[in-house]
């Protein structure tokens, strides 16, 4: 059980709660069993929903995204995110605890050309990619033109450290409400950090499955208003990875410039999802062009 220092209100009778859930200082957000949750019946949201590979996402530009991460600050409307790339939808299909993870999620969007790509063969109008190291570089200037203070969890505490000096060089108006290293076990001291913190955003620099797993279990306790999971963006902005160019993000072959900086750590992993998943969308495809058996 969580400790009940998290919340401060026990929940209403007569509901069927999830073990861990104690009660958030605000009504609006209903765990799922006892009613249809806000942002499901939002418009953007609700209009934009689709699934790819049996993966549910949403078909959002960069602009919608951000906007509606701005109106659940603003709101205070809590709202969890996450991304799907080709690595994480392969692993969903061999993880039912991540598909679950994922997909309960109020906003999903469509980080990797790969995706982008597939979806678009199978008919699936996608504006664009929406990457999740972008959103979180947008976020970051949006906290400090509106006033709305992040909490920074993950990564190493030397590239922890070097983010924060970059956002204070940044955004010198930006509060950062607490920040913690990638590396601990008490998760229920953790989230009473970062709830005691005062935080209106967080950021999760983890590894998958682990900070999906971490925002899904806690989803109904952490007290910031937008959730997001970033993987490795901590390591971008800190500057202990480079990004790609540009022009090799245009062409979809991020993926490749990540595997040369690292490839005794990364070649394989991306051989056997990239195989995987051509097999899949191959599979679904032809499926598709031969239409339903008579």
């Amino acid at each position: 059980m969580i400790d009940s220092r998290i919340g401060s209100k026990a929940p209403k009778a007569g509901r069927v709660w999830p073990p861990f859930y104690t009660h958030r200082p605000y009504p609006e957000k209903q765990p799922p069993e006892s009613e249809p949750h806000f942002w499901q019946q939002h418009p953007v949201i609700a209009e934009s929903r689709t699934t790819f590979l049996d993966a549910p996402m949403h078909t959002l530009t960069m602009t919608q995204t951000l906007e509606l991460a701005r109106e659940a600050m603003q709101a205070r409307q809590p709202l969890h995110h996450t991304v799907i790339n080709v690595s994480k939808l392969v692993n969903m299909h061999a993880n039912e605890e991540l598909a679950r993870d994922v997909s309960e999620a109020d906003l999903i969007n469509i980080d990797g050309a790969g995706v982008v790509w597939g979806a678009r063969l199978l008919g699936i109008a996608v504006p664009e990619r929406v990457a999740g190291v972008e959103i979180m570089e947008r976020l970051f200037e949006l906290c400090a033109d509106k006033g709305f203070k992040p909490y920074l969890l993950g990564a190493e505490s030397q590239v922890l450290d070097a983010v924060q000096g970059r956002l204070q060089r940044d955004y010198p108006t930006l509060q950062i409400a607490g920040a913690h290293d990638g590396y601990f076990t008490d998760e229920e001291a953790i989230v009473l950090d970062i709830n005691a913190s005062g935080a209106d955003c967080l950021f999760v620099a983890m590894s998958s499955p682990r900070k999906e797993r971490f925002l899904y279990k806690y989803r109904l306790v952490l007290a910031p208003y937008f959730i997001m999971g970033v993987g490795g963006s901590f390591d971008v902005y800190g500057g202990k990875v480079r990004r790609a160019p540009v022009w090799v993000q245009t062409i979809g072959m991020e993926w490749l410039y990540r595997v040369l900086q690292e490839p005794r750590r990364l070649w394989r992993r991306y051989w056997d999802t990239n195989r995987a998943y051509a097999k899949m969308l191959w599979t679904s495809y032809w499926t598709q062009r031969r239409g339903p058996r008579r």
